[in-house]
């Protein structure tokens, strides 16, 4: 469940034009959260790669939990993507910052998937919310 609440959070700050479209009050929240942005993002972005490799290594669900097991990894690639993009910068300062081709290689990925993040997260609200369904019904 908390990987649902945690994926619809990151999603919700990836697609801020939504929210205060819908909610323009929002913008004060939004504005205060901006600064952190970055190490949230990298927070995510980890916890995103993690989440792959977790469901990788439990391979075995796939027979067990198969809906269980897909959810868990399409969550955890949306988390690592929407994570990558709101950590960025911070990625490219801590991590990249000495290595160009690391650096170069970072910038094609983020300018491929920056068109898409709106929809990206628009998808992990979706997944995020199916997270939490999904936890009730299969692990209660």
């Amino acid at each position: 469940m908390f990987w649902g609440i945690s994926l619809i959070f990151l999603s919700i700050i990836a697609v801020p034009s939504l929210i205060l479209a819908k909610k323009p009050n929002a913008k004060e929240l939004l504005e205060k959260i901006e600064p952190y942005q970055g190490w949230i993002g990298l927070a995510f972005c980890f916890w995103g790669v993690w989440g792959v490799i977790t469901s990788i290594l439990n391979l075995g669900w796939l027979t067990s939990y198969p809906i269980w097991w897909i959810t868990l990894l399409a969550g955890n690639i949306i988390q690592a993507l929407l994570g990558f993009m709101l950590g960025f910068g911070m990625i490219n300062k801590l991590l990249l910052s000495k290595n160009e081709a690391a650096k170069e290689k970072a910038n094609q990925l983020r300018e491929k998937i920056a068109p898409k993040q709106g929809k990206l997260g628009i998808v992990g609200i979706g997944v995020g919310v199916w997270m939490i369904v999904a936890s009730f019904m299969f692990f209660i």
